[in-house]
């Protein structure tokens, strides 16, 4: 055991170094003697775990797409264990997508620069496919979830609305990272409230009828 969680953590130093080098210097940067030293191993030590650059990239991209999606779902379990409406636990979650603090908006110019290099990658192409796909997925659900609570009108089709939202999402990234301090006088973080707010509001019309008649937990 103790030897696969040696492997394990290296890797991850791995993925975190390259993430790094791309947040500070561009994808470009990244090679395996710099990606080596970021990472505090031998060259030879990094090859022992990706035998390319490409395995490597394509290791941090899954690596980085995997701890945004980890905190959206913390998110989404946390709304669940205090019984809070499905909108609000959605709101959140599309949330974690969206560049609000500097952590975030390193991981979103990460995330770019691979999107950049999966148009000529088809491996990184399906990693990129998949985060969007997954994402709709669970707006989707969310809705379908909605229906069954009250909070969505019955003959509200879960899938246009969640192209929508999904597409609302990835705008807003953009947007906050090109301007961080906001629009138009409007701080980034209260746009972003905002906006996602009034498109969610436009999906989950009801209230959920579970969620009015209990306390919050």
């Amino acid at each position: 055991m103790p030897r696969t969680a040696d492997h394990e953590e290296r890797r991850r130093q791995i993925a975190v170094a390259v993430c790094e080098l791309i947040s500070e210097h561009g994808l470009d940067a990244v090679t395996v003697a710099r990606t080596a030293a970021a990472a505090g191993m031998s060259v030879g030590l990094v090859q022992h775990y990706f035998r390319t650059k490409d395995e490597m990239l394509l290791h941090a991209f899954n690596a980085v797409t995997a701890r945004i999606r980890i905190r959206a779902d913390e998110r989404i379990r946390a709304g669940i264990a205090h019984r809070r409406p499905i909108s609000q636990v959605l709101g959140e979650a599309m949330a974690e997508f969206i560049p609000l603090d500097d952590g975030r908006r390193a991981e979103f110019r990460v995330t770019r620069a691979f999107a950049g290099r999966a148009l000529d990658a088809p491996a990184l192409a399906e990693v990129d496919i998949e985060t969007a796909r997954r994402l709709r997925e669970d707006i989707a659900q969310a809705v379908r979830n909605g229906k069954e609570c009250g909070e969505v009108e019955p003959d509200l089709d879960p899938w246009p609305a969640a192209v929508r939202l999904t597409a609302v999402t990835e705008g807003l990234a953009m947007q906050v990272y090109r301007d961080p301090a906001g629009v138009n006088g409007v701080a980034a973080g209260e746009l972003v409230a905002s906006v996602l707010a009034d498109e969610l509001a436009a999906v989950f019309t009801g209230e959920c009828g579970q969620y009015a008649e209990r306390p919050d937990a």
